[in-house]
């Protein structure tokens, strides 16, 4: 499980939530993993154990309304309720003035404290959505991550076996890069993988003989995409390599890797002299295509020799 700070979170989303910080600066160390963001009105009332650390929680007009409903006593009990677990953060939505005894127990345990003139229901569900993203299980892979026809493939295979040109030749076809060398893929649902690039090579591809090229300045901004979900593996080996009695030329069994437990099809490509490898990554994301619309190539095939078969042997006669 990955994790973010307060402050990453903040810069993140202040422009889109319209956030201020209004207390506990000290706090934006605090880390953040889980996407759960929670409205504590319970908390409040004394009933602890809804209120969870780490955590960011938003108080909204329920919630403010509860509180301008206390006398002084009250006020500062609900509000020492709502501190005394470590949380990440806490949110004072639709336009609420947090009242000063809630910013002075944000200083005192150096809590940020923010304000933003949102609705609740719409700043939680977009908190939620980003910290999904953020804090997702994730792994780093070895290759060049592209869409292709609108599909996230991930390239893989030795070093030097061509990864790097092929993702240049596909890019000047009209696909967008998302990275190259290194991919760091985010479990972002369980059955969805969503491949990044790291912001150090964001835009850049290394091919050799030509060193390091910024395919947002030489192709455009439409040759390079942030992230994109991972589809499709493709597996560039050498042709002299691969056994030849091992090679399923029909391709009847498909091939598939698991990566954080989401099982992703996958295909491998042979590299020798004169094969045109984007045309066949092409062809291997349209077939995807195919197959996830229920027609399978390969299986057709079959079935038209097997009846082939059948037909020309005619009927057994008895000896």
């Amino acid at each position: 499980m990955s994790q973010i700070t307060v402050t990453e979170l903040f810069r993140a989303t202040r422009r889109k939530l319209r956030l201020a910080w209004v207390a506990g600066l000290g706090g934006g160390g605090n880390l953040l993993t889980s996407e759960t963001v929670t409205k504590p009105s319970l908390a409040l009332i004394g009933h602890l154990n809804f209120v969870h650390p780490n955590r960011v929680q938003v108080l909204g007009c329920a919630e403010m309304d509860y509180l301008r409903s206390l006398d002084a006593q009250g006020l500062k009990q609900a509000i020492d309720n709502l501190f005394s677990t470590d949380l990440a953060a806490v949110v004072v939505a639709n336009g609420e003035i947090p009242p000063q005894p809630l910013i002075d127990a944000a200083e005192r345990t150096q809590t940020p404290l923010f304000t933003s003139p949102e609705q609740s229901p719409r700043l939680m569900d977009l908190l939620s959505h980003f910290l999904a993203q953020a804090v997702a299980e994730s792994v780093s892979f070895h290759g060049v991550f592209l869409e292709v026809q609108g599909f996230g493939v991930l390239i893989k295979g030795e070093a030097a076996v061509g990864k790097s040109e092929l993702a240049l030749e596909l890019i000047s076809r009209g696909h967008r890069l998302v990275a190259d060398d290194m991919v760091d893929f985010f479990r972002v649902s369980p059955e969805r993988l969503e491949g990044r690039c790291p912001a150090m090579l964001k835009d850049f591809i290394e091919v050799r003989g030509l060193g390091v090229l910024n395919v947002r300045a030489l192709f455009g901004d439409n040759a390079v995409k942030p992230s994109k979900p991972l589809d499709l593996i493709v597996q560039l080996e050498m042709a002299e390599k691969l056994e030849p009695h091992l090679i399923d030329r029909i391709k009847v069994r498909a091939q598939s890797e698991k990566i954080l437990g989401i099982k992703i099809p996958k295909v491998t490509i042979p590299v020798a002299a004169g094969r045109n490898l984007a045309v066949l990554v092409e062809v291997a994301v349209r077939n995807h295509i195919l197959q996830l619309n229920g027609i399978n190539s390969a299986r057709q095939f079959t079935q038209r020799q097997a009846r082939e078969m059948r037909r020309n042997m005619g009927p057994v006669k008895d000896r």
